[in-house]
């Protein structure tokens, strides 16, 4: 373009004959003809290439990635790695690295091309100016270094953030029933807004940086100029160059230079991928030492199921200075059940884990069938044992693919028999939907014997030979034990079987009882044996037993009376009543009452103007970002005027070209000043504006999100992982628009108002004719956007279900490593991605195309020429009027190009604010944020339900209660009973208004709890659950949960001390400081 340009202004310049003018111009505009169709084509595949390939790449990142989480080992997921974070580096981080290895690569390509290709034809036109011009690319090159280096260290920062806000989101929404319980919602909100404050910080220098960088590379380029221009006049004036080879430089090497600032938002990205990218190979580059797709090691027909463990030293990872094993030696024979007994922490759960193999043995052997356990096949071995545990996991799907994680391929007929071996066909049956009905996240939609009954019938589908039962029956309700109970004894026939339990009337039928204490097996025998000696630590135990639930009236309660009255006094002391009369109405029957219908929703057209509004507070800073960009933009407009001068005085007599070129070098010294100052001011403000935009919207989402009624939760669109994936992918996509991407719109409007006010005030017909190719660049971007708008939408929304996923097998890794599921989530995961893929391989398709249109106007303007020759034959123009009207809508028409290149973005943006606005909308039915509603001072505890019916949100036509009645005295213990699914929770969560029962009502103290505020309500209640939920955090913290910090050490201890807590906690290395895991993990059941 450059030698074309070079030989356009010698046809002006150096002809007086204006026919020969109009010729010469008319062959030059020809070949601009075949520059537009090649450049069209060349940036069509440019563009659907490198976007269809970063989709690709993006979509194997994501695979590669999920699949190395899951090949590590359980001690990788006790130290390095949370769910959340998982979850965050999946949704947010691959956005960013698509962005830099996707459609960037080839603008960075493109621009790299042309600063080569610049240099070579200035070198080619005229060496030794090219060479003064090199003079300051040194200053260039080590601007444009620093400014990477700064954008790859503010973007990692920023990304370590994020993943901490992630954690707490996956915390808090995998949660949610113990938040809502005690009332964690606003320190939730505030462990959030914390990290993601941090991340606003990064943001904020990160865009000083590359405004900062991008200043100093235009006042170093424009200073180019002006020396370009001075020594250039020097060189005309001696003979060596003309005019036109001039130009031909100054324009190649211009292009080559502009070519280098259209490279920064690539460099951008590069940074910001490239911290990705580390953070992601960083964990896919670690090898585990147990790897499950390891496949060397020994594979037999079949085992025995022989187990010993031989001369065991242990410590969990976490906690290296904690030994749990000393010289730990057990031997278990086949086919017999061997029980673990001890007291909470002795190691009995550590045993399942050394014989699944989810740690190794720091010194000593596992053996099966005299075979140290790390000889065989990692995968083999496990599939020969099956785990049933004490929190049974089930991952947010249906029953049916559930219980198939025990066998890839499993028929329907063998999940059938499995499910009636399990005790399970019998309820399983009674549901609408039979086996396809979705369990929710963590199973919360069925009761704890059910999901029992789900983990045993996966467990029986495996057909062990080995089976394992860590404290099976422990968290169930007597009905529930029995039925389990059963079904586990019909299972443990003809195989090893290795009981855990602490209810010792669940071992008494064991083979064999051994029990541990402080890391050894100290007795070992059958129950009738071991119960002959009074001083033996099993009958111990089993003394302690008995004195508890003889005592458990009269010494835990009284103590934990004492705690509430304790507790409640600031209320006031509580009434007593000594009526004891308890009424329960049971449902006959469980009948629908009425019809399940589910309506698909559809996401709301959403306006950007609404998502700019909650820019408001920033608008101060927005009109000073928008000054500076109106200020970065008209630059360019005003250079095609200066340099239209520049190129008049090129062709002038000897003493006005000496005179004149200082005055017009001093001018390009005074633009550099102007871009020094304008882009950094104008990355910053837009920085600020951009990030707290961002920032607010993930505190607003989480905030709306936290405080929506638990029922909401339910709705399988609602799980933790695809809330996560909803908050890291929309604010990554918001962000494609605000921020730089916003600074850059006002700086290109600004050119193309200054550049159209220039030419139509230079000649107006010429200007005119310009213009009229000028709206199919607009019209190109626009249809770009709207074809791409439903893609954005329907990519995002499915590659939620595929977080989802994610997020189910990582929160539940021990259950993927004993069911060698790796490979069935990976497969599952890799089809919930196909949809959104293809979707965006038709996305890169359509941004080609637009591009390529945008090219092709963009070099079809310079037929411009052709009809400013005419003009300036006919008198009707100047030579200097032309190129002034020429460089002024090129530039303009460089603006709107890279204004229709943000479509994509915008399409983004506008399906992300659609999905943000959907979340702020929606209208919590139980608001714990809501201060209205009545509070009491005094507090008797009388708790009526008056002919209440109620049915599960998601499930509507399972009627769960029925006028359901039930009175509950003040100081009255009641105990609710009855067969697993009955209703029993259910209480529980509508005394807590998790949800509002259909009709009736509940009371307490003779008020209907709907008029209390829920609050306070919610903190008059404490609730242990059957599945006990810890936080990542420390003791203290988990134990000091829900009071918003406001407890003393004193308070954290006597809690600890009435819960028999305290003995275990101070025995720990850090004691209260302990870090109890991703939930609990590094903790006993007990």
């Amino acid at each position: 373009m450059a030698v074309l340009l070079g030989d356009l202004i010698a046809a002006f310049g150096q002809n007086q004959n204006t026919r020969h003018i109009v010729h010469v111009v008319s062959e030059v505009a020809l070949k601009f003809v075949y520059l537009a169709i090649g450049s069209g084509m060349a940036s069509f595949l440019e563009v659907a290439c490198w976007m269809v390939t970063g989709e690709r790449q993006a979509a194997k990142m994501r695979n590669l990635y999920l699949k190395t989480i899951l090949r590590q080992d359980i001690a990788f997921f006790d130290k390095e790695v949370h769910t959340g974070e998982v979850v965050e580096r999946m949704s947010g981080d691959t956005v960013l690295i698509q962005d830099a290895i996707g459609e960037k690569v080839g603008k960075f390509i493109e621009s790299i091309s042309t600063f080569i290709g610049g240099f070579v034809i200035a070198f080619s036109r005229g060496w030794l100016l090219t060479l003064v011009m090199l003079s300051s690319m040194p200053l260039l090159v080590i601007a444009g270094s620093l400014m990477s280096i700064f954008l790859s260290k503010m973007a990692a920062r920023g990304q370590t953030a994020y993943a901490k806000a992630a954690v707490v989101v996956e915390q808090t929404i995998g949660s949610i029933r113990t938040v809502a319980s005690f009332t964690g919602e606003k320190q939730a909100i505030s462990d959030y807004n914390k990290s993601i404050a941090d991340a606003y910080r990064s943001g904020v220098q990160e865009g000083l940086a590359a405004g900062a960088g991008m200043g100093a590379v235009m006042f170093f380029t424009f200073c180019n100029y002006a020396l370009a221009i001075w020594f250039g006049s020097r060189m005309i004036l001696q003979g060596h160059y003309t005019g036109g080879a001039i130009i031909s430089v100054i324009v190649a090497v211009l292009t080559g230079s502009m070519s280098l600032a259209h490279a920064s938002p690539s460099m951008s990205a590069f940074a910001a991928g490239q911290a990705a990218a580390y953070k992601m190979f960083e964990t896919i580059n670690i090898k585990p030492e147990i790897d499950p797709y390891d496949p060397s090691g020994k594979i037999l027909d079949d085992i025995h199921g022989d187990i010993e463990l031989r001369d065991i030293y242990f410590s969990y990872p976490t906690r290296p200075d904690e030994r749990i094993f000393r010289g730990f030696s057990l031997s278990i024979h086949r086919g017999l059940t061997v029980a673990l007994v001890g007291q909470s922490g002795s190691g009995k759960s550590t045993v399942i884990s050394l014989i699944e193999r989810f740690y190794d043995p720091e010194s000593g052997e596992v053996l099966i069938d005299g075979i140290n356990i790390k000889l065989f096949q990692l995968r083999w071995i496990r599939q020969k044992i099956g785990l049933v545990s004490q929190e049974p996991v089930l991952f947010g799907s249906s029953i049916k693919d559930n219980i198939a994680y025990g066998k890839d391929g499993a028929a329907d007929e063998e999940i059938r028999s499995a499910t009636e071996l399990a005790n399970a066909s019998k309820f399983i049956d009674k549901l609408p939907q039979g086996l396809d009905i979705l369990v929710g996240e963590h199973g919360t939609q069925l009761s704890g014997g059910q999901k029992q009954r789900i983990a045993i019938a996966r467990a029986i589908l495996k057909d062990p030979r080995i089976l394992l039962l860590d404290e099976a029956t422990s968290a169930l309700d007597a009905e529930s034990e029995k039925i389990v109970q059963e079904a586990l004894d019909r299972i443990m026939v003809n195989r090893t079987t290795v009981v855990v339990a602490h209810r010792l009337s669940t071992v008494r039928n064991a083979d064999v009882i051994a029990v541990i204490h402080l890391g050894k097996v100290v007795e070992k025998g059958q129950h009738s044996d071991l119960i002959k000696d009074p001083e033996g630590a099993y009958s111990q135990l089993i003394h302690l037993q008995d004195m508890r639930k003889t005592s458990v009236s009269e010494n835990d309660e009284v103590m934990l009376r004492q705690a509430s009255q304790k507790r409640s006094s600031s209320f006031g002391s509580s009434g007593r009543v000594s009526s004891n009369r308890v009424s329960m109405d049971f449902p006959e029957s469980s009948l629908p009452s009425r019809a399940c219908e589910t309506p698909a929703k559809e996401q709301p057209q959403v306006s950007l103007k609404r998502l700019a509004s909650l820019n408001k507070p920033e608008i101060p800073v927005l009109l000073l970002g928008s000054l500076s960009a109106i200020a970065s933009g008209v630059i360019f407009p005003l250079f095609g005027v200066i340099f239209s001068g520049v190129i008049k005085m090129f062709f002038k007599t000897p003493h006005e070209l000496r005179k004149d070129s200082r005055f017009w070098a001093l001018m390009f010294i005074l633009f550099g000043v102007a871009s020094l100052l304008s882009h950094p001011a104008r990355a910053y403000f837009f920085a600020v504006a951009g990030c707290k935009l961002i920032q607010r919207i993930r505190s607003m989402c989480f905030e709306k999100v936290v405080h929506m009624e638990v029922g909401w939760f339910d709705e399988p669109g609602n799980s933790s992982g695809a809330i996560g994936a909803k908050l890291s992918s929309n604010a990554a996509s918001v962000r494609g628009l605000v921020g730089d991407a916003l600074g850059l719109l006002v700086h290109n409007i600004a050119t193309v108002v200054s550049g159209l006010v220039i030419a139509f005030h230079a000649n107006r017909i010429l200007a005119f004719i310009i213009l009229a190719m000028i709206p199919l660049l607009g019209i190109s971007g626009y249809v770009q956007m709207k074809f791409m708008e439903g893609f954005a939408e329907d990519a995002k929304k499915k590659y939620e279900a595929a977080s989802h996923v994610a997020n189910d097998a990582v929160g539940s890794i021990r259950t993927v490593a004993s069911f060698c599921a790796e490979e069935k989530v990976m497969q599952l995961y890799e089809k919930k991605c196909e949809a959104p893929m293809e979707a965006g391989l038709k996305q890169g398709l359509i941004s080609g195309v637009g591009f390529g249109m945008s090219f092709v106007l963009l070099y079809g303007v310079s037929l411009s020429f052709y009809a400013g020759a005419q003009l300036v034959a006919h008198g009707k123009t100047t030579f200097s009027d032309v190129f002034r009207v020429f460089f002024a809508l090129a530039m303009a028409a460089v603006g709107l190009s890279q204004s229709s290149s943000l479509a994509p973005n915008a399409s983004k943006a506008k399906s992300a604010a659609a999905s943000v606005f959907s979340i702020l909308d929606c209208k919590s039915k139980i608001d714990p944020s809501n201060e209205s509603g009545m509070t009491l001072e005094q507090v008797k505890c009388e708790i009526e339900f008056q002919h209440v019916s109620f049915a599960h949100p998601t499930r509507p036509y399972v009627q769960i209660f029925r006028d359901l009645c039930l009175s509950i005295r003040c100081g009255k213990t009641v105990a609710l009973v009855g067969e697993s699914g009955s209703g029993k929770s259910t209480v529980v969560s509508l005394l807590q208004r998790f949800y509002d029962p259909d009709s009736g009502c509940i009371t307490l103290d003779g008020i209907e709890i709907r008029k209390f505020q829920l609050k306070w309500l919610r903190q008059q209640i404490g609730l242990v659950t059957k599945e006990p939920v810890l936080f990542n955090d420390t003791i203290r913290a988990n134990i000091s949960y829900g009071k918003g910090g406001n407890v003393t050490e004193a308070e954290i201890i006597a809690a600890a001390e009435l819960a028999n807590a305290h003995k275990f906690i101070s025995s720990l290395q850090q004691g209260y400081d302990t870090i109890v895991g991703e939930r609990g993990v590094q903790l006993s059941g007990g």
